[in-house]
């Protein structure tokens, strides 16, 4: 049980943000040299999600 809660947190709190903030940096630039906004807010909305949902998935997967 604490190997699972241990690899799953480590995903949560490294894998996950790392992956969509670098996807929201691409999305940020490809709406900036585009002109779309709807992929800037898109890009911004994952890039502080990719910021705020470790704190709160980890507090549901650790059971805090």
């Amino acid at each position: 049980m604490v190997g699972e809660t241990f690899t799953g947190s480590i995903f949560y709190s490294h894998v996950m943000p790392a992956i969509l903030g670098f996807l929201s940096i691409i999305l940020i630039c490809n709406g900036m040299m585009d002109e779309s906004k709807k992929q800037v807010i898109i890009g911004v909305v994952l890039f502080f999600s990719a910021g705020l949902l470790p704190f709160i998935i980890l507090r549901a997967v650790l059971g805090v």
